[in-house]
């Protein structure tokens, strides 16, 4: 072993005064021998047998996992806590598509989602599972009668079926942190890793979307995989990896269309690679034949039934959305990064993670090359896009976040070979300055979460309006469902419907999504305009009225309805939000006088 690293044989080196080259003295071996090596880059001394087992290095690998399991545990927590908010009323407008579809599926027992739009078929078929399982367990303790019963029970409370798909995110959200220490460990270390998963789990925006029924983090998770994957083919080149990638990439994009952006990463390290005299050109033609091969496994009905997908593409395609519109490249760029990420990541954890990503470029070539590529056209995609919509930015947080603490640790080795000191706790100080205002605005996002106005607006109908008023409501306030009203609701096509009566017939998402007719929102803007007497009602709880009347001119049509439908009515409640205490879209309540009876003809 001495001869293989460089030392001499060991007959010839001297322990003490005495040679153990000479066979006429064999000393008493000592307590402890300690043989130290130096080569140009490295010092490391070995031990003999005598000596006592090192504990340092176990020490630091318990540190390392038990600081980890700390930070799972404080992402878990901020996912967890206030998970229930709103219900049994439904303030996510997307949450609804998603359970109606998984309750379609098991109604009419058939895999066919019949949506595409995201597609979201991953997202369909885990939530189906989840409402498999609450119902079986349901049904087996008795709680239940039978499957129907089940699933009038939920159209009742829908906190029985949303609050454990709502978990079942949160765990994605964790695992997203997981998956973000892992990969940040591979790419600058264990301290790097630890940080980044520290700057993930606090991060606002990944939280509040951790506790929502949407396909953006389940998505993500994939696309982490799928990083990981790529970066082990660009160091190892492994058929294995390729068809991992492949199929991270296919079950990403039956998830949320925009993560095929990253099956540009496995492509251009295949082409490094091949540029480098590795033979990886088959292996190229694999993962590009394995990523459609899952993409349609995952999702076979994008071939059995694509009319649908065609027409619901179509329908996602918007050039405009009331609130949400796009202004170009340059300007959905500075939109992103100026709101969305200033918001959650602050200015300094901005220019940290632009540093780290400078940083990782210019000392990680492999990482560089694995990861640029898929994070670029990601990041051009949603540039481009017509909408910008903050959500859209959860899959390049986590690469945010591995920067940040790329940087973090690299200043910090900096600092100690400059000082000549070991600063152990430069690191964790440095990250905690940077994570302490990050989770700050998670818990001023939390409060006015838990806080919102359609809450207080469910609180003022309650205690003004009659019993028997007809109340038509814009969003899904189904814990009015109780109260002795006639609610009513906007629905397309249809106009305003008595959401009482259409939740007791059990109403599928494809019915639903007929009478929309590819409107972006479901409100009374877009109610057809022959129906709109029957959104006549004693009291009108508006919640979009004010994303049309900020911009009458292109929504020209859609303010006609509201000018027309408010005509004569008197404006009785405004409920705004409030920075850091109140969330939620302003809502205006209108209260329409009663109509004058009929003059009774002279006889």
């Amino acid at each position: 072993m001495c001869q293989r690293i460089g030392m001499p044989p060991i007959s010839t080196i001297g322990f003490g005064r005495t040679d153990v080259s000479s066979p006429s003295r064999v000393p008493k071996p000592p307590a402890r021998i300690t043989v130290r090596i130096v080569t140009p880059r490295h010092r490391f001394s070995t031990m003999t047998e005598a000596s006592p087992p090192a504990r340092k290095p176990n020490a630091r690998r318990w540190t390392q996992h038990g600081m980890l399991l700390v930070i799972l545990l404080i992402a878990a927590a901020l996912r967890i806590r206030g998970i229930g908010f709103g219900l049994p009323a439904l303030h996510d407008p997307d949450e609804p598509l998603f359970m109606m579809t998984a309750l379609d599926m098991l109604r009419s027992h058939s895999l066919n989602p019949a949506w595409f739009g995201h597609p979201g078929t991953i997202t369909f078929y885990c939530l189906a599972l989840i409402s498999l399982a609450v119902g079986a367990s349901g049904v087996a303790t008795g709680q239940y009668a039978d499957a129907h019963a089940f699933v009038s029970a939920v159209y009742a409370d829908p906190g029985i079926l949303f609050l454990p798909a709502r978990l079942f995110f949160a765990a994605c959200g964790v695992a997203c942190v997981y998956l973000t220490w892992r990969l940040g460990r591979r790419i600058g270390g264990v301290r790097a890793g630890l940080l980044g998963a520290a700057f993930l789990a606090v991060n606002a925006l990944h939280v509040d979307y951790s506790q929502v029924i949407r396909t953006d983090i389940q998505a993500s998770l994939f696309m982490l995989l799928c990083a990981g994957a790529t970066l082990s083919i660009a160091e190892r080149g492994r058929l294995r990896d390729y068809l991992l990638a492949g199929l991270f990439v296919g079950l990403g994009c039956a998830t949320k269309w925009p993560a095929a952006a990253f099956a540009v990463g496995p492509i251009a390290v295949a082409i490094w690679r091949i540029a480098h005299g590795h033979a990886d050109a088959r292996k190229l033609l694999l993962f590009v034949a394995a990523a459609p091969a899952a993409l349609l496994l995952a999702s076979p009905y994008l071939l059995l039934d694509y009319p649908t997908v065609i027409g619901n593409l179509a329908s996602e395609a918007r050039p405009t959305h009331p609130g949400a519109t796009g202004h170009g490249l340059v300007a959905n760029l500075a939109w992103y990064v100026g709101d969305p990420l200033r918001g959650t990541f602050g200015i300094a954890g901005i220019a940290l993670a632009a540093l780290g990503t400078i940083l990782i470029g210019i000392r990680n070539r492999r990482a560089a090359v694995a990861l640029a590529p898929g994070i670029g056209a990601c990041v051009l995609l949603l540039a481009v896009q017509a909408l910008r919509w903050e959500r859209w930015l959860i899959p390049l947080l986590p690469f945010a976040a591995i920067a940040a603490g790329y940087a973090v640790a690299a200043l910090a080795e900096m600092a100690r070979s400059r000082t000549g000191r070991p600063l152990a706790l430069l690191e964790p100080l440095a990250g905690l300055l940077l994570v302490l205002p990050m989770l700050q605005a998670t818990q001023v996002r939390a409060v006015t979460r838990a806080n919102d106005t359609r809450q207080l607006a469910s609180a003022w109908l309650r205690a003004n309006a009659p019993p028997q008023s007809t109340i038509l409501v814009e969003h899904a306030a189904l814990d009015l469902l109780s109260e002795p009203w006639k609610p009513l609701f906007p629905l397309g096509k249809a106009g305003c419907v008595d959401a009482r009566a259409v939740l007791a017939g059990r109403i599928r998402y494809s019915d639903a999504e007929t009478l929309r007719s590819g409107s972006p929102v479901v409100d009374l803007g877009n109610v057809d305009p022959a129906r709109l007497a029957s959104c006549r009602a004693r009291f009108l709880v508006l919640s979009h009225i004010d994303r049309y009347a900020n911009d009458r001119v292109t929504y020209a049509a859609q303010w006609r309805r509201y000018a027309a439908l408010t005509r004569g009515a008197v404006l009785r409640h405004r409920i705004a939000p409030i920075a850091e205490r109140l969330g939620g879209p302003e809502i205006l309540i209108f209260e329409t006088p009663p109509a004058p009876p009929p003059l009774s003809s002279a006889r």
